[in-house]
C-alpha cells in the first residue's frame, strides 16, 4: 500500500538491505532525489531547505557512491540497473509511487522507475542516457579525466581550490559557475567524485553500453532540462527525444551546468515543483470532466 504523504517525517538515516544508504527529511507528497555519476546525495544539499518545506524529501546514494555499497556482481552498474535496487528501497520505505528528481545518470534512473510505474512524475537535469547507440566520446573522456585528476591531485586538492581559478579548473565539466562554490563545498565534490567505488565499471556501463529507450509510454510528467553551460552532454549527440513521451517539456536553464543545483538552488527547486504540480493540476482536469 502507498504510503501516506501527508505524516511527518522526521530526518533519518539508512543503509537498506540491498546496500543502499538514504536519509529523509520534509512533509509533503514524497520526492526522490538521485544524483548522478561520481556524486553523492550531498548533490542537493544547495535546495534541501526550500525543497523540504513542500515534500518529504528521500535522499539516495546510488550503488557504490557516497555512503553506499558497490552494487551486487548480478546488477549492471548503470540506471538500467540501478532502477530496481531503487524500486526495493521504495518497497522498504512502503511507498508505491514518488516523485523522481534525477541529475545526469539520476534522471536517467528517474525515467527507468517510470517505466517501472514507481515514479508520479519525473525532473531530469542534464539527463543522460538520451543517445544512441552510446554516449559522445568526448563525455566519456571528460568523466575519465574528471575522475582520474582528482584522485592523481588528491593532496593537493584543498589548496588547489581555495582559489577561483582553481575551482573553474577542476569542476568546470560539472558546474556553471564553480567558482560560486566554497573552498569546502568544492572539496567535497571533488573528493566523492575520486572515492567512487566501481567508478570504471559504472562509467562503461552507462557511457558505452546502454542508452535510455521505450520511454514512450511514460504517462505521468516529465521535464527534462539542461543548463546553458552545460559541458558535459552536447546539443548534437546526447538530447535525443525520439525514446521520450511526447508530451516531455524541455527546458534551457540560463548560466546552469551539468549540475545545476549550486549554480540557481531557486530555479531548481521551481522545475521541480512546477513539474510534481502537473500531477494535482492532472488531477483536477480529470475530476472537473467527471
Amino acid at each position: 500500500m502507498e504510503a501516506d504523504a501527508r505524516r511527518p517525517a522526521t530526518g533519518f538515516s539508512e543503509t537498506t538491505a540491498n546496500r543502499l544508504s538514504c536519509e529523509r527529511m520534509g512533509n509533503g507528497e514524497p520526492l526522490l532525489l538521485v544524483h548522478g555519476t561520481g556524486s553523492s546525495r550531498s548533490a542537493w544539499r544547495p535546495v534541501t531547505r526550500l525543497l523540504s518545506a513542500h515534500q518529504e524529501l528521500i535522499l539516495v546514494d546510488l550503488p557504490g557512491h557516497g555512503d553506499s555499497e558497490p552494487p551486487p556482481s548480478s546488477v549492471t552498474p548503470n540506471a538500467i540497473g540501478y532502477a530496481p535496487l531503487l524500486a526495493d528501497l521504495l518497497d522498504r520505505h512502503g511507498f508505491e509511487s514518488v516523485h523522481c528528481a534525477g541529475i545526469s545518470v539520476g534522471g536517467w534512473t528517474s525515467l527507468e522507475l517510470a517505466k517501472l510505474g514507481r515514479a508520479r512524475s519525473v525532473t531530469a537535469f542534464g539527463c543522460a542516457g538520451l543517445w544512441k547507440p552510446r554516449s559522445p566520446r568526448s563525455s566519456e573522456a571528460s568523466l575519465w579525466l574528471t575522475h582520474r585528476s582528482t584522485r592523481l591531485f588528491a593532496p593537493l586538492l584543498p589548496y588547489v581550490l581555495r582559489t577561483a581559478l582553481g575551482r573553474t579548473m577542476f569542476l568546470s565539466q560539472q558546474f556553471g559557475r564553480p567558482w560560486r562554490l566554497t573552498v569546502d563545498e568544492a572539496t567535497e565534490a571533488a573528493r566523492t567524485m575520486a572515492a567512487t567505488r566501481g567508478f570504471a565499471e559504472h562509467r562503461k556501463a552507462t557511457n558505452r553500453a546502454a542508452c535510455f529507450t521505450a520511454g514512450q509510454g511514460i504517462d505521468v510528467p516529465v521535464t527534462i532540462a539542461f543548463g546553458t553551460r552545460e559541458r558535459l552532454l552536447s546539443k548534437g549527440g546526447a538530447r535525443r527525444r525520439d525514446e521520450l513521451p511526447p508530451h516531455t517539456r524541455w527546458l534551457d536553464l540560463p548560466g546552469c551546468g551539468h549540475v545545476p543545483t549550486w549554480d540557481d538552488p531557486a530555479l531548481v527547486v521551481e522545475v521541480i515543483l512546477q513539474t510534481t504540480g502537473q500531477v494535482a493540476a492532472r488531477a483536477r482536469a480529470s475530476a472537473s470532466r467527471a
